[in-house]
């Protein structure tokens, strides 16, 4: 099969690809940081189009800041880039959270789940498992100087173990790049032990994928840069993923390019091989068509994003107790004890029980990712029950966040516009933002429930508000600005839409949401 023009291959924000290949599918696991249910895990059966496949756990380890207690948060922590391997009947996902600083493994005999949680000793950053021929374990991680170490292996569970060698270094990066090596992924092929990294040069000031390849585990490793091409979008390079052999024998690799405010998105590319070394692409370039191996012609793939009437409950599927579609990640770890669901009116109430500054400290916030090159969604919200200072709507959730909401004013019902811009940090921003936001337009309604809208376009990066003076109108009518979008390393996240509600005076008040629709 010859596609065309297929990239970027989910048009959504799932960065760190890890892919293997078992039984005839392909199971991609990606970064969800601080998103939950978290560490996703998607499936296809020809590398192009993917669908859900599971999610690992529901909750992480319940921490204050993953709950989001007070003003506590894990923005641009959480789970990162997860190692994804299948050995002897039982899939392994590794990786380390940032907000605990722990190294958590999972297993599973089935990609659905149930997943076991254990932790393994020591910080293995960006790291990368190798179940070896001879049946003895490694890790590779890192960033600028990347390591190897052995782990112990009993029955299934892996350890660490003062029995094998202690860590080794194998890689270091120069002194003149902006990133180090790091997002290791480790591979033997042919008898060779390869390692794939990226790292962003001075010399270039985007990201660059390398690989480096040793006879031996412990190396010496040599090895180059093998992609540097940012498809002629934003001088952004493709880099950091793994690579996979079909069953038919072909070689392909899913890296990630940084695309603006909608996020990190993947990027298929076929591999040839010189020798020893991979060739991706045309001599590092990536093509933009090319030929893809379907395993299952003819399959109808679920959407990753979704309309959604609340009318059913999903707890049995997806490997989530939530019960919502797989398409909904809560912002942190949510307290269900105050989010209740009529499935027969298909409306779904979150009730507050903190104070918050901002939209950044709401709890409860159900989010999808957007859609790239652009997308809108529409949601009826019921405010009836909303307290003096509450605000509850839709947003476009980064640190640089805009949205348009229902608020209660001395007994009187207002929509507002309003947005937040992070001055400070530059490109790091402000995890811990504690300011509110700022009110572009106000406007009385005579009604507390209200049909909103948000429009995202990712040419420059801009979200606009709107709302149906009546719910049969065809179009919606703008209100406040044209937001302009930040994609900031304090989130680390691409632009998601999100039903929020947050109170600033009294706690206890609650806002309905009902009939969303996904519209691309």
């Amino acid at each position: 099969m010859n596609t065309q023009n297929i990239n970027p291959i989910t048009k959504l924000d799932y960065p760190d690809p890890d892919v293997i290949c078992v039984d005839g599918v392909y199971y991609m696991v990606s970064t969800t940081m601080y998103f939950m249910p978290g560490c996703e895990i998607l499936s296809s059966y020809d590398l192009v189009n993917w669908e859900h496949a599971s999610f690992v756990y529901d909750r992480l380890d319940g921490t204050p800041s993953q709950k989001l207690q007070g003003k506590e948060n894990i923005y641009g922590q959480g789970m990162w880039a997860a190692s994804l391997r299948y050995n002897k009947g039982l899939f392994y996902i590794c990786f380390v959270a940032n907000d605990t600083h722990k190294t958590y493994i999972f297993t599973s005999a089935s990609i659905e789940g149930p997943w076991e949680k254990y932790t393994l000793e020591g910080f293995y950053h960006d790291n990368s498992i190798l179940f070896d021929d001879d049946g003895r374990v490694y890790i590779v991680y890192g960033n600028k100087n990347i390591f190897i170490k052995e782990l112990a292996i009993s029955g299934e569970k892996l350890s660490d173990s003062d029995t094998h060698d202690t860590e080794k270094l194998i890689i270091s990066d120069a002194d003149d790049a902006y990133l180090g090596y790091e997002g290791s992924h480790f591979y033997k092929i042919n008898g060779k032990y390869y390692i794939f990294l990226i790292h962003i040069p001075k010399s270039t000031g985007k990201r660059t994928e390398s690989c480096f390849v040793s006879d031996s585990p412990f190396g010496p490793y040599t090895g180059k840069d093998v992609c540097d091409d940012d498809r002629n979008y934003r001088s952004s390079g493709v880099a950091q993923g793994g690579i996979i052999k079909t069953p038919g024998g072909k070689w392909y690799s899913i890296l990630f390019q940084d695309s603006g405010a909608v996020g990190r998105i993947p990027v298929l590319i076929p591999v040839t091989w010189d020798g020893d070394y991979p060739v991706f692409g045309d001599n590092g370039h990536i093509p933009e068509s090319f030929d893809i191996e379907d395993l299952k012609p003819g399959h109808c793939y679920n959407p990753l994003v979704s309309s959604d009437d609340f009318k059913t409950d999903y707890s049995l599927q997806g490997n989530s107790s939530f019960g919502f579609k797989p398409c909904w990640q809560f912002n942190h770890e949510p307290d269900l004890s105050l989010i209740k669901r009529n499935l027969t009116d298909g409306t779904v109430t979150i009730t507050t029980d903190k104070l918050s500054s901002n939209l950044m400290q709401a709890k409860n916030t159900l989010t999808q990712r957007t859609l790239f090159p652009g997308c809108s969604s529409t949601v009826i919200v019921n405010g009836s029950n909303l307290k003096d200072g509450d605000y509850a709507g839709l947003c476009v959730l980064e640190s640089c966040y805009g949205f348009i909401a229902i608020t209660k004013r001395h007994d009187s019902y207002y929509l507002v516009m309003g947005k937040r811009d992070i001055t400070t940090g530059g490109i790091f921003g402000e995890r811990h933002d504690d300011e509110p936001f700022d009110e572009m337009e106000c406007v009385k309604i005579d009604t507390p429930i209200v049909r909103l809208q948000a429009d995202v376009e990712f040419d420059n990066d801009t979200a606009i508000f709107g709302y149906y003076e009546k719910m049969d109108n065809a179009t919606p009518k703008k209100l406040g600005i044209t937001h302009k979008l930040q994609f900031k390393l304090d989130h680390f996240t691409g632009a998601r839409f999100g039903l929020f509600i947050y109170s600033t005076k009294t706690i206890g008040g609650s806002a309905s949401f009902a009939d969303y629709k996904y519209l691309t």
